[in-house]
């Protein structure tokens, strides 16, 4: 078993001999989370992190190809940068868009000396001796269908309060519309023991918070048969220690009753799902293979609704995917009355290569895409609007997560996700990291306010 040691983020004054590396990340919490995985590998071999490319010997992109366009801003970043090649910096391609374009980043970018997807990342401290050996094309790319284990031995965490564990990588839904099956590779489960380790380590080093991270977390497989997905989420909650214990993201296919149940029975886990719905329509999920119809969605949401606590509720939605009609778009806008999100992440459908959705006629135009976003986005305003003025007067629980001078107040989050900044009457602001409970004085539609409680 990896020993996931915890080093302290390194600091940007290095001494003029070491070796010192730049990284830059794009993209969701994974690639976050991957990113601490790569600076604790590369300070464990002796690099150091530095804050601009030009005072780095190594240029590394941590990258992300769920976004439309994702390649050319990589390689626009890289172009900008070709010229500081003249100094000898070397320069490497991270991540998904590594893993989607392989070798081809050498002929369209030949400075780039390393390329490597993120379940090679266990395999960097060997490509590093290769790169200062001299070589000028060293790949880390998996086979998709790998078996091997995305663990690394170390782990910077950028975060002294919260930290990031990925327990499952890869997926094997193959959405039509989605590149990460052929970017993250099948489904990987690490072992529950494996995990519940790592957890306990950041629980006595002094981390309050957990958040569990998989591209679908809740698909998690114990390879040691011990304990299902809410099994799991229930003793990380139960570390002493740790307040509250987060995961992201859910497929609704793979979202059980008993998930609902840990929420309940845990107060640590905290009162929040993220459950993509990406359409109201049976018909556009049936065309995106997502498996799963409007009913069965919504039967999963009922399960949510009928906790003990009150579980908030945010998702993702993609509208214009090929085929959708102005009568399937209307249907995703009554899904958000019916579920009531407290946060909705929407987006315009853009193709993504080697996907199935790729060869479908796109015949809804940008004109339309836009249209449909931006009522879908008011409608959605309209409901948090709503929501967020229930929370007037509550007291809630909040973690600080930094300073706003400016404003003079606190920057919180509540175990809902919802961020609530405050004033504290003490003259020591609260610490970053501690709890206190705090009452809401003010709302708006995507955050609240309030006043620390003495």
């Amino acid at each position: 078993m990896p020993n996931f040691d915890l080093i302290d983020a390194p600091q940007p004054e290095a001494a003029a001999h070491s070796r010192t590396f730049y990284l830059e990340t794009f993209g969701c919490q994974m690639n976050v989370h991957d990113s601490e995985k790569v600076i604790g590998t590369l300070t464990q071999q002796g690099y150091h992190q530095v804050e601009t490319e030009e005072a780095a010997d190594l240029i590394l992109y941590n990258t992300c190809s769920i976004r439309d366009k994702a390649e050319q801003k990589v390689f626009n970043r890289l172009n900008d940068y070709k010229k500081l090649t003249a100094q000898g910096k070397r320069f490497g391609v991270l991540g998904c868009v590594a893993q989607q374009e392989g070798e081809r980043i050498f002929e369209r970018a030949p400075y780039v000396s390393l390329v490597s997807g993120s379940a090679s990342y266990r395999k960097l401290p060997e490509m590093l001796v290769r790169l200062e050996l001299g070589e000028k094309r060293i790949t880390g790319l998996d086979d998709r269908q790998t078996e091997e284990t995305f663990e690394t031995e170390f782990t910077t965490r950028s975060n002294p309060h919260r930290g990031y564990i990925t327990i499952i990588e890869g997926c094997d839904k193959f959405c039509a519309y989605c590149v990460v099956p052929y970017t993250r590779g099948k489904e990987r489960s690490r072992t529950s023991t494996s995990v519940l380790v790592e957890a306990r380590r950041m629980a006595d080093s002094g981390y309050t918070e957990i958040q569990l991270l998989g591209q679908n977390v809740n698909s998690y497989c114990d390879p040691e048969r011990k304990k299902s997905f809410a099994e799991l989420l229930a003793a990380i909650g139960e570390i002493p220690g740790i307040r509250r214990v987060r995961f992201t993201t859910s497929h609704p296919r793979d979202f059980t009753r008993d998930i609902v149940d840990a929420i309940d029975a845990v107060p640590s886990l905290c009162d929040h799902v993220h459950l993509p719905v990406q359409s109201g329509s049976s018909d556009v999920l049936h065309m995106m293979q997502r498996e799963y119809t409007r009913d069965w969605y919504l039967e999963r949401i009922s399960w949510i609704k009928a906790a003990k606590r009150q579980i908030s509720m945010t998702t993702d939605v993609i509208v214009g995917f090929p085929g959708e009609t102005q009568a399937d778009f209307e249907e995703t806008i009554t899904l958000l009355h019916a579920v009531q999100y407290d946060g909705v992440f929407a987006f315009k459908y853009s193709p993504r290569p080697n996907t199935p959705a790729v060869r479908m006629p796109d015949s809804i135009s940008d004109e339309i895409k836009a249209e449909r976003l931006q009522v879908l986005l008011d409608r959605q305003r309209e409901i948090q609007r709503v929501n967020y003025s229930n929370y007037m007067g509550q007291v809630l629980e909040v973690m600080v997560e930094g300073h706003n001078q400016a404003r003079g107040q606190v920057i919180g989050r509540t175990s809902q996700n919802k961020t609530l900044n405050f004033t504290a009457s003490q003259p020591i602001l609260p610490a970053t990291g501690s709890y206190l409970p705090v009452r809401v004085t003010k709302t708006f539609p995507n955050s609240l306010v309030g006043e620390a409680v003495a």
